[in-house]
């Protein structure tokens, strides 16, 4: 798994095109200040492993993050561009999904954008080192 997390001042989507054909319809965007906004690509082998236990790993990077930025709000993005191998839909769901239940069960206040769309993105981000952080967990 490829993560590259930025704390952004503030952050905003809006849904362009969508990917997935089961994926629901969604036209509204959604806007974040003071966050984490961690860019996740889920690789193929990472389905080697139980999906709790890359959840629980991502977490903890997630968490790790927060903290060093001193905001409790993270919101996870499906970013299939970090790697070229790419888990099943399935299996990514099932982490994103995880993994927000776990951060929320923790006192985060979290969010997903849109699984399954290409999104028109604005963000604004500070340029201080722990502002952006890459990983390979």
């Amino acid at each position: 798994m490829k993560v590259l997390v930025m704390y952004v001042n503030e952050f905003s989507y809006v849904p362009a095109e969508k990917t997935l054909d089961d994926a629901p319809d969604i036209t509204e965007g959604a806007r974040f200040s003071d966050a984490i906004l961690a860019f996740i690509q889920v690789e193929e082998s990472d389905e080697a492993y139980e999906v709790k236990s890359r959840e629980k790993k991502l977490v903890n990077h997630l968490k790790w993050t927060a903290r060093k930025n001193n905001t409790t709000r993270i919101v996870l993005h499906s970013f299939a561009h970090l790697s070229s191998s790419k888990a099943s839909v399935e299996f990514t769901r099932e982490l994103f999904d995880l993994a927000e239940q776990r951060l929320r069960n923790s006192g985060y206040e979290t969010a997903q954008t849109p699984f399954g769309y290409f999104l028109d993105l604005q963000l604004k981000a500070p340029g201080y080192s722990l502002a952006r952080i890459w990983g390979e967990l």
